[in-house]
């Protein structure tokens, strides 16, 4: 049996421990408050109203900048506070309140993809007074991951539509539909193409040996100097004609043919001027009435004369009209042309002189 004196030694360092026990957890206990400055450190209290929580909890930490500063202590519903209903109420240490302004602004924020929310203070833009105790942030909205999952809604749907198509699409070119799937599964058309690609191969052999019009024209030296010789005449003719040579250098270089040109545009303009004027016969007959008035009569005439032998009026309207008449005189021309013959032919009968004496 121990004795009374180990007994109560025994009772003194299980007593010793719990006071250690009970000291460690006490600063466990300030270290896990730090961020608000400890248990008994002063504390500022802040309110944010928000649509929705987005998965916020109590404990989550308030952040400024990215510096934790604060817990949140409460979150509830507040209807009467619609569109943004949601309360949550932040304990944050006072000695970051220099850091705070009243246009200061919070977001609901998570951490990474699938990390916890967390509630983070904006002063990066503001420029007021510390806010008071027990007073209230603006809002300012970040999207959530569930706001990124529906406005991504839609292009997943259509990544479906798209793969949908691409199956749709592999099916088509497995079973040999269109020209691709034939070109993938049609051994004849990959014999085809077999083929051409030997054609092209020998083609492209032949031009590189100089075989063919156009092989020649690659490799055979002669039509570049065909081309060199033609290039050359063309400068030499280039040259004689900015020297003046030729009738076309003289006329590129030659002042006396501008003069004459334009001479001959001044004389052509002065004729245009007296023919507006009335001056002469093409003046006249460009201005005066009575000498248009002539004209037509003579053309009414005309054209009254070239009627009537239309008509068949008069000797020569009977002329090109009768055809007793062409008759005739062909006939006639006939009879004279043998007559000359004959002449020709035998003078001495139709030239007799005779003369008689008394």
């Amino acid at each position: 049996m121990p004795s009374r004196k180990e007994i109560q030694w025994s009772q003194l360092k299980v007593g010793a421990l719990v006071l250690v026990a009970i000291a460690v957890l006490i600063g466990l206990i300030f270290l896990m408050s730090g961020s608000s400055g400890g248990v008994f450190a002063p504390k500022l209290i802040l309110r944010c109203y928000f649509e929705n929580a987005g998965g916020l909890r109590n404990g989550a930490p308030v952040t400024l900048e990215g510096v934790t500063i604060g817990n949140v202590i409460r979150i509830r519903v507040v209807p009467e506070r619609n569109p943004t209903p949601v309360e949550v109420v932040m304990r944050l240490g006072r000695e970051y309140i220099g850091d705070l302004h009243v246009d200061s602004t919070a977001s609901i924020t998570q951490q990474g993809v699938l990390g916890d929310s967390f509630v983070d203070i904006d002063s990066s833009h503001a420029s007021g007074p510390p806010p008071p105790n027990n007073s209230e942030l603006q809002s300012a909205s970040s999207p959530t991951i569930q706001d990124v999952i529906t406005s991504s809604q839609g292009s997943i749907q259509q990544l479906t539509v798209l793969i949908g198509k691409l199956d749709t699409l592999t099916d088509s070119l497995n079973s040999g539909r269109g020209t691709i799937g034939r070109l993938i599964n049609d051994p004849k058309l990959a014999g085809k193409i077999d083929r051409i690609a030997t054609d092209l191969q020998t083609i492209t052999t032949n031009l590189k040996d100089g075989q063919g019009t156009l092989g020649k024209f690659l490799t055979d030296d002669s039509a570049y100097n065909h081309f060199n010789s033609a290039a050359e005449r063309l400068d030499t003719i280039t040259a004689n004609l900015n020297a003046g040579k030729g009738s076309a250098g003289k006329f590129l270089t030659d002042d006396s043919l501008y003069n004459k040109l334009d001479s001959t545009a001044s004389s052509a303009n002065q004729l245009l001027a007296q023919i507006n004027a009335g001056k002469g016969a093409l003046g006249k007959l460009a201005k005066d009435p009575a000498f248009a008035q002539k004209l037509d009569d003579t053309v009414t005439r005309l054209d009254s004369i070239a009627r009537s032998v239309d008509e068949g009026q008069g000797t020569m309207g009977q002329l090109f009209k009768n055809r007793a008449l062409y008759d005739h005189a062909d006939q006639a021309m006939v009879e004279t042309q043998q007559l000359v013959k004959s002449i020709r032919e035998n003078p001495k009968k139709y030239l007799v002189i005779r003369l008689k004496m008394f």
